[in-house]
């Protein structure tokens, strides 16, 4: 009897993709035209302001990629691991967690050693260095090597218990080993495949393998930055890709789905990869503006005499300040008793540095004082 087919790796001819070449010619034409302007931009930076949009960037990058699996990461730890290991300095820097070092260890080595050759032993390095502990949540997985299926097929699953839906079954453990060979060998192969071609086909051709037994994405995902860190032939990143996967999540898992269960006319995958990647290198322009009102800010009160405290808290409010700031979360945050915030604050109001909210509310809160220092 005639099995039917379900999965893309099922299809005769797996895994050789093909595509219309005229849908796809706009947008990747159009993301490619964006990635030069960006390019030329980031050049016409000094030195600092490279370094603040790369940690800026990095950080959003290490951030939505654990935010598209459902993980949220302490902010203060990914930026400080990143500046940390790229030797950048900035103030205020925390102890991070191994989890957190993982994940940025991952992206960096994908980004930063962009040129060197994919392994499998690279790859089990990723995938130890995502699960430090051996757990992914309440479940203990095997890291650093192949999945093996012993609890049963791997499926991407949603839904309550007694009532999940299937999205996708990956190949069975018996075949990724051969299917891994293939995948690396392509990877590392030298083509006339335009760079943004390869990345969007490696992100797709992985997380259909799902190697490992969790991790998937995120390493997909690394994968992407990789070969994308190829296409612009530097270490710099200005621009996030799971940033705008994690602003469109929805159809970035139903295009995966809807690709999978198809043929292997990749069509609607790439046009969608390649809009996502414009967006994303749209999107960079926000990254750009708050390096520099950061920097112009900083350059203005530079010439003012401030403390430690008042160092850290300025640049925490510049960044990802959540909520409102008060002299209670200053006090916490700074590590100092409720007088000394008090003090530090009225301070940086007589300097015109902050000023007080005026939206107003149960306890008084302060916003970076823009406007007057602008004049």
């Amino acid at each position: 009897m005639r099995i039917m087919t379900t999965y893309i790796y099922q299809q005769p001819g797996w895994p050789r993709f093909r595509w219309n070449s005229d849908a796809i010619i706009q947008p990747l034409a159009s993301a490619r035209h964006m990635q030069g302007i960006l390019t030329g931009k980031m050049e016409a930076l000094g030195f600092r302001l490279k370094n603040e949009a790369i940690l800026e960037t990095l950080t959003t990058e290490v951030m939505k990629t654990s935010e598209i699996e459902g993980q949220i990461l302490n902010l203060d730890q990914v930026r400080s691991s990143i500046a940390r290991k790229l030797g950048i300095d900035i103030p205020g820097l925390v102890p991070s967690d191994r989890s957190v070092d993982g994940i940025v260890e991952v992206m960096l080595d994908a980004t930063q050693n962009y040129e060197k050759p994919l392994t499998r032993e690279r790859l089990f390095g990723w995938h130890s260095a995502l699960f430090p502990y051996g757990w992914s949540g309440m479940y203990r997985i095997v890291t650093g090597k192949w999945r093996d299926d012993s609890t049963g097929p791997m499926q991407v699953v949603s839904g309550a218990l007694g009532k999940e839906k299937v999205h996708y079954q990956a190949p069975p453990a018996g075949l990724v080993d051969k299917e891994m060979r293939a995948f690396i060998t392509w990877f590392n192969r030298s083509t006339a495949v335009d760079m943004l071609l390869k990345s969007a086909l490696a992100h797709l051709w992985f997380i259909t393998i799902h190697p490992f037994e969790d991790g998937n994405g995120r390493i997909a995902r690394a994968l992407s930055e990789m070969l994308l860190a190829r296409s612009d032939n530097s270490q710099m990143r200005f621009y996030s890709m799971s940033s705008q996967i994690k602003a469109d999540r929805k159809k970035y898992y139903d295009i995966l789905e809807n690709t999978q269960r198809g043929t292997l006319d990749i069509t609607r995958w790439l046009v969608w990869y390649f809009n996502c990647l414009g967006s994303a290198l749209k999107s960079s322009e926000i990254i750009l503006s708050k390096v520099l009102i950061k920097h112009r800010f900083l350059s203005k009160i530079s010439s003012e005499v401030l403390n430690q405290r008042q160092i850290l808290m300025i640049n925490k409010l510049l960044d990802e300040f959540e909520g409102n700031l008060t002299t209670s979360k200053w006090a916490r945050i700074a590590r100092c008793s409720q007088d000394t915030a008090l003090r530090d604050v009225q301070d940086l109001m007589n300097k015109k540095i902050l000023r007080q909210n005026p939206a107003g509310g149960r306890s008084t809160s302060y916003v970076i004082n823009f406007l007057e220092l602008a004049e």
